[in-house]
């Protein structure tokens, strides 16, 4: 009797512990991310979408399998990426900054698509409008209202006529905030001065062409731009030239003043987004966002090094400032 009653036992048991992997597997939710370029904004963006995704109850190794690659720059880079991601069949792909997101979306009309640390959704086509997409894609933005922008600069640099600006015109959003802030300064007396960096080499060439043609350097948050910032900041301090940025990371590496977004915050922001298509909604039906939560870095070392003395004021209502 003993033998006839432990033997549908054990077979029930190993049978419930053959279940169990698959059980296990079937709770396991994957996620892809891929970002064009790695610097401290779109870093922290990955961070913070691991971060949010942890919050809302997904976590690596547990109910999570998570897997990220960088394009190093490289648009060519950034298509293969989006190939194999979308051939991996995970649950979401997150794609940070334009190209990567272009990338992706051109790749896939199935695998659900967040991009995130987008400018302009619309104008890079990665969505025909700021209302649900109803196909696979939605994401967060972290576009700036420019004119605030133009208020810091003004506040740095009273005087400024003539404000440069470096960027890649081959970036979708960069072209974007070229074409506005050249509307916005021109209603205020003022003049936009271009100078093209089309790779992250051009960039410090690119600003030394601005020297004598302009009288501070704003810069968005153009990935060339951002992943060789110590070449722009090589630039401002011989000559004198003061530098305003869009992305604070870049205030501690030697820009004088920054009035942008929290790239943590606003990673969290899309891991958020994305636990929301894990746990069954579509994509289509999330309308994207953006962030209005605002932080102002200074660096009052940095202004002295490029020939001028933040106000006191500015300095005291700031976030954060570096020293």
């Amino acid at each position: 009797m003993k033998s006839l009653t432990w033997a549908p036992l054990s077979a029930l048991a190993l049978a419930a512990a053959a279940l169990a992997p698959a059980a296990h597997a079937a709770d396991m939710k994957s996620v892809a991310v891929t970002a064009i370029v790695e610097h401290p904004a779109l870093d922290a963006v990955r961070d913070g979408v691991k971060d949010g995704l942890k919050a809302a109850g997904f976590e690596e190794g547990k109910n999570l399998k998570w897997q990220y690659q960088s394009a190093q720059g490289n648009t060519g880079t950034a298509a293969q990426i989006a190939r194999k991601f979308v051939g991996d069949k995970p649950d979401a792909i997150v794609a940070i900054a334009t190209p990567s997101a272009q990338a992706v979306i051109a790749s896939t009309k199935n695998v659900p698509v967040v991009f995130s640390a987008v400018t302009d959704p619309v104008a890079a086509k990665l969505v025909k409008s700021w209302e649900p997409s109803k196909n696979n894609v939605t994401g967060v933005s972290d576009l700036l209202a420019l004119d605030k922008q133009i208020d810091l600069i003004k506040q740095v640099v009273p005087n400024a006529k003539r404000v440069g600006m470096v960027y890649n015109p081959g970036e979708a959003n960069s072209v974007v905030v070229v074409k506005e802030m050249k509307d916005l300064l021109a209603k205020q007396g003022m003049q936009l001065v271009e100078a093209s960096a089309p790779r992250s080499v051009d960039v410090g060439s690119a600003a030394r062409s601005l020297i004598g043609k302009v009288d501070v350097i704003y810069t968005n948050t153009d990935n060339n731009v951002v992943s060789s910032y110590e070449s722009l900041v090589k630039v401002g301090q011989e000559a004198k030239l003061p530098l305003i940025a869009s992305d604070t990371d870049s205030v501690k590496r030697g820009a004088i003043a920054a009035l942008g977004i929290n790239y943590r915050d606003l990673g969290e922001q899309t891991g958020r987004m994305v636990a929301r298509i894990l746990k069954g909604e579509n994509p289509g039906d999330i309308k994207p966002e953006t962030t209005t939560k605002m932080e102002l870095f200074v660096n009052p070392g940095a202004a002295e090094k490029q020939g001028v003395k933040l106000p006191e004021a500015l300095v005291k209502s700031a976030a954060q400032v570096v020293q």
